[in-house]
């Protein structure tokens, strides 16, 4: 255990080593002989002494040192309050709530209490001061709040900020900011000349203000003159003292409305029983806040008085001169008087007119009669025109195509080619014209909306118009759909169909065309995208017009019918149609529809595949069609297809080939308006019942009515309409005659030509599958 403590002061420690030492010298002397411990013990006091001078000398060391430090930590807080004496902005830093350090700015902000400013000072007790300072004119918000936040939140570093007006018209804002628990920085920043520029800018706005208002003022087309509470004149315009024909100095600022009556009342200019009001007028306008009078002024002058009660007591007066109202007043008056004269004279010539407008609405109501007949006139003349019109089409469509078959590889071939281009633009013509006299009938039944699922419409259209691509050299593209939507089939095919064909025509070849659906929330969205030659912005408007083309389109290209199609049908259904397109880059057609949700089977097959037109078709087919020429042609057609057919007339005939054959055929083909009455599904119904077999059919008609797909489907009884689609015709026969045999869905068949490549079998869309 040492005997002097090392953590005691170094005089301490000294005092209490000299004691030991002095203890132990006497102690020596005090012996005799000095034997060996009192040496050891000696010896041992001198390497005490040895220690603590020792330590003496480490103390001193020490002691320099931290003088040394205490100098270079004065000298750099001097540099520091030298550094921020220099800055432009008042600084100080508060350290555990005390003020630590500012500069000269921040103390002599108030000089009354600049004194006080010193190191120690709490935060709390300076912005007391500050609100206290004589200084101190006023805040945006009070200084003790700030101090209150501070030691309220101290964990909370966001910054506190406050605008000082100051004497001497002076302006600052503190911002107060915590750096650390211990430590908040005060920033005084003078924005005394950015305060006084905004005080001049907004002068000079309230002057321009009050000019631009006393201009107004000034030429108002009323008079008006402003009143104190008191009932002195405030302010008025000239046109005030113009329509009372007074002096200004009447009307002088200051002068008594008292004197105003009085002068009107001297010079007579008001009527001594509108005077006699005033004071009554006077407390209406009290309690009520407004006053309205009409009076007359002068000898035949009249004017209208409006008053209004002012937030400050006072009230405004608006003068209206009326004189020329209430002239004409009073001509309309005498004019009236004479007019009732004429009236009265006029009355039994208005009994011959009412007489003679009955013969001429009893002839308008006939003339409507008419009209109503010639309306239904036209309707029938479209229901017999769809089927008058376009049974020879068919016919002459059908031998065409047999006559292809028949020159085909000969010399002749090129001209029926010619033949066929030719009468395919004469038959879109006449469905345009069909289709656009329909939509124009406006009819209950022109579109008749219904569930339908548009896979089949979208792959009919791609197995019609797939052939025509190729020769065109232009690469045409399908996303199948299973989606439903509410549409009218017959107007949707026509439409989607009219678009296909349109970018078809109008895209080079090398170029391509897709037609696909996108999903959107509760809707479908068909679009038919192309490589084109793109319609300009001035005639993505124009275009759904009839007879309307775009600029770029060179003449002879089409009637411009199509896509005036395309937009009645769409707007009978309620579908959004629109185009985006870029001349020299391509358009796009998009058609937004409803979507139907929870159905999952198809009426038609959704697949297609390739077949080879070589592949005869040997099978019995039953054509039942009582137009003689469209029975003839279509009879040639099945018979180049390799088919034994049976043609009838009627359905006595039919019958009598089934009889005869003692089998029933393979398939049946009827026309549905057929001779006494019959229709193409009745016979076929007979047929079948015939037969004892449930015969695969195809109705083959002109009639386009939701009423007659309705009745063939609820037969099992599949519809195609004149002219009839080729290329849709011999796919339907063989799908429906081997789901017959199989009792299977068969995937649906495009003819292809002899010798077509590989290429063109990988457009067929039974390979792809996929949905909207």
């Amino acid at each position: 255990m040492s005997l002097v403590d090392p953590d005691d002061a170094p005089e301490i420690q000294i005092a209490k080593q000299a004691k030991i030492i002095d203890a132990l010298m006497r102690r020596a002397n005090r012996q005799k002989d000095v034997g060996p411990s009192a040496f050891r013990a000696f010896q041992s006091a001198i390497e005490l002494q040895q220690q603590v001078a020792a330590q003496i000398r480490d103390l001193a060391r020490a002691e320099t040192e931290l003088e040394s430090a205490r100098y270079e930590r004065e000298r750099t807080r001097r540099n520091l309050i030298e550094a921020l004496s220099s800055m432009e902005e008042g600084f100080a830093l508060f350290t555990g709530g005390q003020l630590d350090l500012c500069n000269d700015l921040f103390s002599g902000l108030a000089p009354d209490i600049a004194n006080a400013i010193v190191p120690g000072l709490p935060v709390r007790r300076f912005f007391e001061l500050m609100s206290a300072s004589v200084h101190l004119v006023s805040s945006d918000r009070g200084l003790d709040e700030v101090a209150v936040a501070l030691q309220a939140h101290p964990e909370d570093t966001t910054i506190a900020s406050v605008v000082l007006e100051l004497s001497a018209d002076r302006w600052y804002q503190m911002s107060a900011q915590r750096t650390s628990r211990e430590n908040v920085v005060l920033l005084l920043t003078e924005i005394t000349a950015i305060v006084r520029q905004n005080r001049v800018e907004k002068e000079t706005l309230i002057d321009r203000q009050a000019d631009y208002l006393q201009a107004v003022f000034q030429n108002m087309r009323s008079g008006v003159c402003t009143f104190s509470e008191t009932g002195t004149v405030l302010m008025n315009n000239a046109r005030f003292r113009e329509i009372l024909d007074l002096p200004a100095a009447v009307l002088a600022p200051g002068q008594s409305i008292r004197e105003l009556l009085k002068y009107l009342r001297d010079h007579r200019m008001v009527r001594r029983e509108d005077l006699a009001k005033v004071d009554v007028w006077r407390q209406e306008l009290t309690s009520r806040g407004w006053l309205r009078k009409r009076v007359g002024h002068g000898a035949d002058r009249v004017v209208e008085i409006h008053a209004n009660r002012m937030p400050d007591a006072g009230f405004l007066v608006e003068l209206k001169d009326l004189t020329l109202e209430a002239r004409t007043k009073e001509t309309l008056e005498n004019r009236v008087m004479e007019r009732t004269a004429e009236l009265t004279r006029a009355n039994a010539e208005l009994v011959r007119e009412y007489q003679e407008k009955a013969v001429v609405e009893e002839a308008l109501l006939q003339a409507k009669e008419r009209a109503e007949a010639a309306v239904s006139s036209k309707t029938r003349f479209l229901a017999a025109a769809s089927h008058d019109l376009l049974q020879p089409i068919n016919a002459a469509k059908l031998l065409i195509s047999t006559l292809q078959g028949l020159t085909r590889e000969t010399e002749l071939s090129h001209l029926v080619d010619r033949l066929n281009g030719a009468f395919g633009s004469a038959e879109q013509l006449l469905h345009s014209l069909l289709d656009i006299s329909r939509l124009e009938s406006a009819e209950p039944d022109t579109v008749t909306p219904t569930d339908l699922c548009l896979a089949p419409l979208i792959e009919g259209i791609y197995a019609d118009q797939s052939f025509v691509a190729e020769q065109k050299n232009v690469r045409l593209d399908v996303v199948p759909s299973s989606a439903f939507v509410r549409s009218d089939p017959i107007y949707l095919l026509r439409s989607v169909q009219n678009l296909v064909v349109n970018a078809i025509q109008y895209t080079e070849p090398g170029g391509r065309v897709l037609l696909g659906c996108r999903r959107k929330p509760g809707h479908i969205v068909l679009e038919v995208w192309d490589t084109g030659i793109g319609i300009a912005r001035k005639d993505q408007a124009r275009i759904f017009e009839e007879f309307t083309r775009a600029g770029n389109v060179s003449a002879g290209s089409g009637m411009g019918l199509g896509l005036s199609v395309v937009d009645r049908a769409c707007r009978l259904l309620g579908h959004n149609l629109s185009v985006k397109s870029k001349p020299g880059v391509g358009t796009v057609f998009r058609i937004q529809m409803e979507l139907v949700e929870g159905h999952r089977e198809q009426a038609e097959p959704a697949g297609l595949m390739k077949l080879s037109e070589d592949t005869a078709l040997e099978h019995i087919v039953l054509v039942i069609e009582n137009d003689r020429d469209a029975l003839y042609a279509i009879t040639q057609l099945l018979e180049q297809w390799g088919a034994s057919v049976l043609p009838a007339h009627s359905r006595d005939e039919a019958a009598t080939f089934v009889r005869d054959m003692g089998i029933p055929p393979d398939i049946i083909l009827a026309d549905y308006q057929l001779d006494d009455g019959d229709t193409g599904v009745d016979v076929v119904s007979h047929i079948r019942t015939l037969s004892g077999a449930h015969v695969p059919a195809i109705l083959i008609t002109a009639d386009r009515g939701e009423p007659v797909r309705r009745d063939a489907l609820q037969n099992d009884v599949s519809v195609l309409t004149k002219p009839v689609k080729l290329s849709r015709l011999r796919p339907m026969i063989m799908w429906k005659i081997r789901r017959f045999q199989t009792g299977e869905d068969a995937p649906l068949a495009i003819p292809t030509k002899v010798g077509d490549d590989s290429k063109r079998s990988q457009h067929s869309v039974a390979t792809r599958g996929g949905s909207a």
